[in-house]
């Protein structure tokens, strides 16, 4: 399984407009984050977990050449407003592209992008889409996807596992139904937004801490605010914890 973290940042990215804190007006590039999503490959099989602001440009950045489908954690901006940059995938292949999410992030996609669901012929200049309402285990080609239901403040959203791999972003609690569903992980993939607790994002040492309960054997942090500076936080975390960054490609066994 390869993955490439197509974005790593929150919804603001990294840097903020007008902030001239440390981290943004940093010169690594690690610090540069564009707004969160994952590119998975596996069994033939590429699926996008979220299309991000800047989708265009971090797909064309990865090489991304198909799609055959899209998790969704929740449609919030910085997660679904690439979504229209989706129509590439359907016109090269003559195909809808399947989506998935639970009820309520479905709904709110057809809702945002209404007129994309308005279109009763395929219309080349818009996405040719499927929604999927998805409450456990689907398949999309031959991977197996489990949803994981965890809660950003108070929304119901979906975190995601496939095979070894998890990715839980945009989460404040996770239920202990959903925990025992990251049991025995290869990978996991958090999100953290800084050091301080919030109200609908972990922090670190509360990620740390799930960290320590599960015992991944690997993790990598993701939805990174400009709280955060790449170098800095790095030579604190314990092994095989890691900051990610923007295009970072990885394996999962």
């Amino acid at each position: 399984m390869e993955i490439t973290f197509l974005g790593t940042g929150t919804s603001y990215g990294v840097p903020v407009l007008t902030c001239t804190c440390p981290v943004c007006t940093s010169g690594d590039p690690k610090n540069k984050r564009t707004r969160s999503s994952l590119w998975l490959r596996w069994k033939g099989t590429s699926l996008l977990i979220d299309t991000a602001t800047e989708f265009r440009l971090q797909a064309l950045k990865a090489g991304l050449q198909q799609v055959d489908g899209v998790l969704y954690t929740h449609c919030h901006a910085d997660h679904v407003f690439g979504f229209d940059d989706l129509r590439v995938f359907s016109r090269i292949t003559g195909r809808r592209v399947p989506v998935y999410g639970n009820a309520a992030t479905i709904s709110e996609l057809r809702e945002v992008f209404a007129y994309i669901f308005r279109q009763i012929q395929r219309h080349e200049d818009r996405p040719w889409i499927e929604t999927n309402v998805v409450d456990g285990p689907f398949q999309v080609g031959q991977v197996l996807v489990q949803p994981v239901p965890v809660l950003h403040g108070e929304l119901p959203i979906f975190g995601y596992r496939v095979g070894s791999l998890a990715y839980i972003t945009d989460c404040s609690h996770i239920p202990p139904a959903s925990l025992e569903m990251l049991r025995d992980l290869d990978l996991l993939i958090l999100g953290v937004v800084g050091f301080n607790p919030h109200s609908s994002h972990m922090h670190l040492d509360q990620a740390l801490a799930l960290v320590s309960e599960l015992e991944p054997k690997q993790t990598y942090f993701t939805h990174i605010s400009h709280l955060l500076d790449h170098n800095t936080v790095s030579k604190t975390l314990p092994p095989r914890v890691h900051l990610a960054y923007d295009g970072l490609t990885i394996s999962c066994p």
